[in-house]
């Protein structure tokens, strides 16, 4: 799948500077903070939600889960359309589209109807992303490129930041009485500044892939292989784990099997075929080592934030404004290390991710002790010193971490490679928002009122688990190479590190 590295560096530039690009650049970033914002707030006002709509434990993981799972199926086939039908056209569309499901979540009247209007942002997300750093290659031609994503990169690490303090804000102030529904509504402002901005400022130039043939029945079975692993892991623990849990979690195997001989398929020669993506890839024993390494980092950080942000306002009785004052200072961290990586992570190689995770590990043992130390009566600031520091370390990871990934990636193969990589990031964080917050309802319990004794020995387990895969990343780190491959870095990377930034909004 042509992926935005693999855009960044084949697309060719425009002869003429648009002298409105920069005013191009911000409805690209107002498209790209409506994905942050929706991957986010959902773990402060998870809670909010649920007392709202009710339903069970299950939904709750649900709202945030049915988002990053959308948005991994749809990333197999959300480039390819940019190439088919024109960038400018896939954005716009998609812009309108995913403003409208932001509406339907806002006046959801069940769990089922947000779920599913969450998982058709998620859809939409993965058709409007990918375009975003192709329509700023076509709008900043050469150096001008690097000043772009100068811009770029820093403004979505701020919002990183603020997010979940606007999350929190937005469900305390409760505006016009919308509560937790004006979490969905402000993607109206944004959406509709994309598209009026969009159509006017945006290059509409011509596809590049015009007539490729879409593998829709490929992209089926890839989704439905996510699905059957994450669905059983979150519906399993309500159910009393019935034998049909272990039976689909065990067919997505076979499903994912499927998927992999239709690619082989299709991309045997004299076929003709375009598959999603080129198999050859994971030949390269340091990327498929990424791959798992990426599972696991992602899953973490994805997992711990929501299950944080449970026990907050689950466990602890904190408002969602009070739990997103707590949980930005792992936030504000995450920037922080990302930008010392930013200037240690070339001469580093490698070590930096050995020195991020080692920091994650100390910043996981502080928090630990702290809910050792104080039990039931924890407070936000107690927790403040470990969550800068376990931030600290997960900012100095982003920056990298695919560029390492990548390091040993033949270019022919990079934009298959990157595409992969990005797919397997979001699915890594719905397998962690299923596995961590089923173990923390199954120590939690059914407690809907505060409940701190039982919140935090789930609290504690979480941070167990968490420190065990953060060791298992560890480990998974002398796999990868040493250093990042000449050519794969530039602006293309300021671009993956725009991206990554959105796992920061914690």
């Amino acid at each position: 799948m042509p992926s935005y590295v693999e855009v960044m560096t084949t697309t060719t530039a425009p002869t003429n500077p648009n002298s409105r690009r920069w005013l191009g650049l911000t409805a690209v970033l107002a498209a790209t903070l409506m994905d942050l914002l929706d991957s986010t707030v959902v773990n402060i006002a998870a809670p909010s939600i649920h007392r709202s709509l009710g339903g069970s434990t299950a939904a709750l993981q649900w709202f945030a889960a049915a988002y990053t799972l959308a948005l991994a199926a749809g990333l197999l086939v959300g480039g390819r359309l940019g190439d088919m039908y024109g960038r400018r056209r896939m954005l716009l569309g998609a812009a309108v589209a995913f403003t409208a499901a932001s509406v339907a979540c806002a006046f959801a009247w069940s769990p089922a109807s947000l779920i599913g209007a969450r998982t058709v942002q998620g859809l939409l997300a993965a058709m409007m992303v990918p375009q975003t750093f192709g329509l700023i290659r076509e709008l900043f031609p050469g150096k001008e490129m690097s000043k772009a994503f100068a811009l770029f990169g820093p403004a979505i690490g701020l919002s990183t930041i603020l997010g979940p303090v606007v999350a929190g804000a937005l469900v305390n102030a409760n505006l016009f009485g919308t509560g937790w529904r004006s979490i969905f509504l402000i993607n109206l402002l944004l959406g509709a500044y994309t598209v009026v901005v969009g159509r006017r400022v945006l290059p509409a130039s011509a596809p590049s892939a015009p007539g490729t043939r879409l593998d829709l029945l490929g992209a089926l079975l890839g989704a439905a292989g996510m699905t059957m692993l994450i669905y059983p892991l979150i519906e399993g623990r309500e159910s009393g784990w019935p034998a049909w849990c272990f039976a689909l979690m065990a067919g997505s195997l076979p499903m994912f099997a499927l998927f992999v001989l239709r690619q082989r398929g299709l991309g045997a020669p004299g076929h003709g075929g375009s598959p999603l993506i080129d198999l050859g890839v994971f030949r390269n024993r340091s990327y498929t080592s990424g791959l798992v390494f990426i599972l696991a980092f992602f899953g973490v950080v994805v997992g711990f934030s929501l299950s944080f942000g449970l026990f907050l306002q689950l466990g602890l009785g904190y408002s969602a404004m009070h739990a997103s004052l707590t949980s930005a200072s792992m936030a504000v961290g995450a920037f922080v290390g990302s930008a010392l990586s930013g200037t240690l992570g070339a001469r580093l190689g490698r070590r930096i991710l050995h020195l991020g995770l080692a920091v994650m590990g100390v910043g996981t043992v502080g928090f630990l002790l702290v809910l050792d130390h104080a039990g039931a009566g924890v407070t936000g600031w107690d927790m403040t010193a470990p969550l800068v520091v376990y931030g600290l370390g997960m900012g100095a990871i982003f920056v990298p971490l695919f560029d390492l990934i990548l390091g040993d990636v033949r270019m022919d193969q990079l934009g298959s490679a990157s595409g992969v990589l990005e797919c397997v990031q979001q699915f890594g964080a719905a397998l962690g928002v299923a596995v961590l917050g089923t173990v923390f309802f199954n120590v939690f319990g059914a407690h809907t009122l505060a409940a701190a004794a039982p919140a935090v020995h789930a609290a504690k387990l979480i941070g167990d688990i968490a420190l065990g895969l953060t060791a298992l990343a560890f480990l998974l780190v002398f796999l990868l190479p040493r250093h990042a491959q000449p050519g794969h870095g530039g602006a293309e990377q300021v671009a993956q590190d725009a991206e990554q930034h959105e796992l920061m909004a914690v």
